[in-house]
């Protein structure tokens, strides 16, 4: 297992990544905008190009995080816990929501085999992931996928 902290920010994930990059000489490793979503249904215009999911090392350390709308300031973090295999995620998952409150229910993602966000019975706020490995992929081909109903080409 490996725990990071994952941060949302009001619509500036992607200016603090690169502000961390070149100030912290940290990478950003991914970083998907809402707009490479497959379901644009609901997805806000405006937020197109605001980041999903993001993540950016600095030494050993990743921080991740999303831009999203209604984010405060620290109020949005979570400890992410990035798990190896689905079954391991579930387990996991399960135990942390026990007593808690589940935000997101476990679930496949476009980047993530499972993703689920909960906070637990002790206050904390929890992403818990199983994320896909990503290929070189555009937009582009994401869009094209899709629209071909072609649900294994969009996640793989």
């Amino acid at each position: 297992m490996k725990m990071n902290t994952y941060v949302n920010f009001a619509g500036k994930c992607a200016d603090a990544f690169r502000f961390y990059e070149r100030h912290l000489r940290g990478k950003v490793g991914m970083m998907m905008t809402h707009g490479q979503a497959p379901d644009q249904s609901r997805v806000e215009p405006e937020w197109k190009d605001a980041v999903l999911h993001g993540r950016i090392s600095t030494g050993d350390t990743e921080l991740m995080g999303a831009g999203i709308p209604s984010a405060e300031p620290m109020r949005s973090a979570y400890l992410s816990l990035g798990v190896d295999s689905d079954a391991e995620v579930e387990r996991v998952f399960s135990a942390l929501s026990d007593g808690g409150e589940v935000f997101m229910p476990m679930q496949e993602t476009f980047f993530a085999s499972r993703f689920g966000q909960l906070r637990d019975r002790f206050g904390i706020n929890w992403v818990i992931v199983h994320e896909r490995p990503m290929h070189a992929r555009t937009r582009t081909d994401i869009r094209r996928a899709h629209h071909r109903g072609d649900s294994e080409g969009v996640l793989a």
